[in-house]
């Protein structure tokens, strides 16, 4: 993409803002004007070979361009890194993180299982440091370092994630063993508190698979969905992996309900920032645009299922397609079809 690009896609979008009744007219022109927009354009080239670097927060970064979003909160404690994105993408993640802070990296919290989120468990982990060894004595001695895959970063997510990726004996894994997380949870609620803040992972089961987890950092007001949401498609509604419509949108509710919007000073900058599974940041408005656009899909396909409609009748008449310019695909990993299927496969489901 070139200059001249960038700048024509930020001018229709200003034009599409500027024709709805919204408070954020006057956020997104600034936006745009800044060059901010043009900048996170060219950052997100698939082809490019790098990575981009977005401050959200003063202590608070986005990586993108390494598989999935990677969040990047830093602090006095260390780093803390919300997903770790392709197991390829690793060495340049770690150089743009030490190009960021000289502390060692903590933990990593997992928000799913797929792959191009937590391919880089392991590479990260090991370059990070466990906080069982912050001192010159690390504490558990030949059994701390044991548990810890030799006093790396911890490794932190749902008890369903890790046997999702982990196997039976015998049996092939979906990733090595020093990408499994090391600390899970079963509870819907876990906390810890680092860099001064408190921070929570809220387990979100059956919503774009059973592994899925919201982070929200308190102090910074920045929440981490992994592909709960992703800005660039559809949302991806993995089946066979428990993942339903139903819970899709309840997770979407749950970061609506856990974000502010900047009232009463609409005009300025602020609010939570909404850091997606792919694509750009978003704010509470977006999602909730993006959470409406799933539940009038999932509603026109209930209707037509309710019609009797066949599946391949309801793809044929195109339920999405008001939304598939900025959503949709016709081929790749994730198409329209594709999600219009795993619509009617979630709403026809016996439970």
């Amino acid at each position: 993409m070139n200059l001249l690009e960038a700048i024509e896609i930020g001018v229709r979008f200003l034009i599409f803002e500027l024709s709805r009744p919204s408070a954020r007219t006057c956020i997104v022109a600034a936006w745009l004007a800044s060059g901010a927009f043009a900048q996170f354009l060219f950052g997100q080239q698939p082809d490019s070979g790098t990575l981009e670097v977005l401050q959200v927060q003063p202590n608070f970064y986005m990586i993108a361009g390494a598989g999935g979003n990677i969040g990047v909160q830093i602090g006095p404690d260390g780093v803390v890194l919300v997903d770790a994105g392709t197991q390829q993408a690793s060495n340049a993640v770690i150089a743009a993180i030490r190009r960021l802070t000289d502390q060692p990296i903590r933990y990593i919290i997992d928000t799913s299982a797929d792959t191009d989120l937590v391919g880089g468990n392991g590479a990260l982990a090991k370059a990070g440091r466990s906080i069982y060894a912050t001192s010159t004595e690390p504490l558990g001695g030949e059994s701390g370092k044991d548990f810890t895959n030799g006093y790396a970063a911890t490794i932190l997510a749902p008890e369903s994630l890790l046997l999702q990726v982990s196997a039976a004996t015998g049996k092939s894994s979906a990733l090595p063993s020093d990408s499994w997380p090391t600390e899970t949870f079963a509870e819907k609620r876990k906390y810890i508190y680092f860099n001064h803040e408190g921070i929570e992972i809220f387990r979100q089961p059956a919503a774009h698979s059973d592994t899925d987890s919201i982070i929200l950092f308190r102090g910074s007001d920045v929440i981490a969905t992994g592909d709960i949401v992703d800005a660039t498609r559809f949302p991806r509604i993995v089946i066979e992996k428990g993942g339903s419509i139903q819970g899709e949108i309840d997770a979407l509710n749950h970061v609506v309900e856990l974000a502010v919007r900047p009232i009463p000073f609409v005009y300025e900058s602020g609010g939570t920032y909404i850091i997606p599974g792919h694509g750009r940041i978003y704010q509470q408005a977006d999602v909730v645009e993006y959470r409406d656009m799933i539940v009038i899909i999932r509603d026109i396909v209930g209707d037509m299922i309710k019609k009797g409609m066949t599946l391949d009748q309801i793809k044929a008449a195109a339920p999405a397609k008001p939304y598939e310019r900025q959503y949709g695909s016709k081929s790749g990993p994730w198409t329209t079809n594709d999600f219009v299927e795993a619509v009617y496969v979630s709403l026809t489901k016996k439970k």
